[in-house]
């Protein structure tokens, strides 16, 4: 455990005059305007920033096994670090997939020796991602990575009987099946949104149907099932309808959106710049807005980043043949703000319920997305709501670039993140990794 941290001149979610944050021993210990500072204690200058719970990223793609070049679980958690994150879930595409205990069990322990972020493993939910058998996932649940989702992302459990399965299995074990819908024979060859900007530039389209074809599907398997099922990145109009009814129906569906949704459109596309091209495609105006909507009333439940690290060769090429994906650990929470915050659609207590709160309760994680108060695991973050600064792919802790925000200027930005009351972050620089288990 960590020593004692004073967080000075803090406001928690935003409200009310600053205070002080005594955290001792990982655990929040006291908080005040006129609290003790203990002798020795390390003093975190807060300056009147927002102080947040730890947010929970249930979606990136840390590359680690297979592709160390683009990303490693040590670069990745210095990155979510930097953005405020305290754990995120490692999707199971690498290389080999993570559909054993083995690769599930090394990527815990690896993220708990770097020690900035607990790096949360998510298990394939079918051998190879090939979607043909079931991977065991009462074994990797089991494990010491004790996996608590799983997900073929990049992938659509396409087969109904199969999906049907995996949510049977899924109930009896009390796990998360995020189902990355899109049925492939309606996306073959597709590269961007199917609309006029896609058949103007010459660009196969991506149908909204094949996402919300599959939404609609795996709500009633899930209902039938008596078990839950979560949609990564929901990207239309017509799946927050379809959110809607489910959820009406009394159907345990939850959905995350990204922060790319909600921020850019398929105008992107103009320039064949392959930094825009990611799965889902970027949809258009009209998505983008009812995806807000949704997520400032619940229908859409959280942010989750998709944080795609691609290596350069892989997206300087023809836009067909580039990789999908983007960064976006370290401007997810500056786009909420844009998005969100600044248009009156969230206040700070909204962006720590769709960042920290929500995604902590849809994965059952106890420790993280807890409220700021005296007795409570020290999870938190500390925003600088004020400043205003320019994204530099080059600055960014990851190995790759691909970011779609290089130049642009975002609003606020994270100046400091505490892991258990240990400081992963701080003024834009993160922590040595710890070398040890938390």
């Amino acid at each position: 455990m960590s020593g004692t941290v004073v967080l000075r001149s803090v406001r928690p979610y935003g409200e009310g005059d600053p205070v002080d944050v005594v955290v001792s021993d990982g655990v929040i210990d006291a908080i005040g305007a006129d609290v003790t500072v203990p002798e020795g204690a390390e003093i975190v200058d807060g300056a009147g920033g927002v102080l947040l719970p730890g947010f929970v990223d249930l979606h990136t793609h840390v590359r680690e096994p297979g592709r160390e070049d683009t990303e490693t679980i040590e670069t990745g958690s210095a990155a979510a670090a930097l953005g405020g994150y305290t754990a995120v879930f490692a999707m199971a595409n690498t290389s080999p997939v993570a559909d054993s205990v083995v690769i599930t069990d090394h990527v815990w322990r690896r993220g708990q020796e770097v020690g900035l972020v607990d790096v949360h493993p998510v298990g394939a939910v079918t051998v190879g991602l090939q979607g043909k058998a079931l991977a065991e996932m009462a074994t990797m649940n089991a494990g010491v990575g004790a996996v608590r989702m799983f997900s073929d992302d990049g992938h659509c459990v396409a087969d109904p009987l199969l999906m049907r399965r995996a949510l049977e299995y899924s109930a009896g074990l009390g796990v998360l099946i995020a189902q990355h819908a899109e049925e492939p024979r309606l996306t073959e060859g597709a590269v961007a949104h199917e609309g006029p900007t896609a058949a103007r530039l010459g660009l196969t389209g991506w149908p909204r149907s094949a996402e919300e074809s599959i939404v609609a599907r795996d709500a009633i398997l899930a209902r039938d099932a008596r078990s839950r099922v979560h949609i990564c990145h929901a990207s239309t109009a017509g799946t927050v309808e379809l959110l809607d009814w489910a959820k009406k129906q009394g159907i345990a569906i939850t959905a995350e959106v990204t922060p790319h949704h909600l921020f850019l459109d398929d105008t992107r596309l103009e320039t064949y710049d392959a930094v825009n091209k990611v799965n889902p495609p970027l949809r258009e105006a009209s998505d983008v807005q009812a995806l807000r909507a949704a997520l400032a009333s619940g229908v859409v439940d959280c942010v989750a980043t998709d944080h795609a690290p691609h290596a350069e060769q892989d997206k300087c090429c023809e836009f067909s043949q580039a990789r999908p994906g983007m960064l976006g650990l370290e401007t997810a929470l500056s786009v909420i703000v844009t998005t969100m915050v600044e248009t009156g659609l969230l206040d700070w207590r909204g962006v720590a319920r769709v960042m920290s709160e929500r995604p902590a309760e849809i994965v059952g994680l106890t420790d993280q997305g807890r409220p700021i108060a005296v007795g409570e695991p020290a999870n938190l973050t500390i925003v600088d709501p004020d400043v205003r600064w320019t994204v530099v792919p080059k600055d960014l802790a990851s190995l790759s670039a691909n970011t779609p925000y290089e130049s642009l200027e975002l609003p606020a930005k994270v100046t400091a993140t505490l892991l258990r009351g240990r400081i992963t972050s701080r003024d834009g620089v993160a922590a040595a990794p710890s070398g040890g288990m938390n």
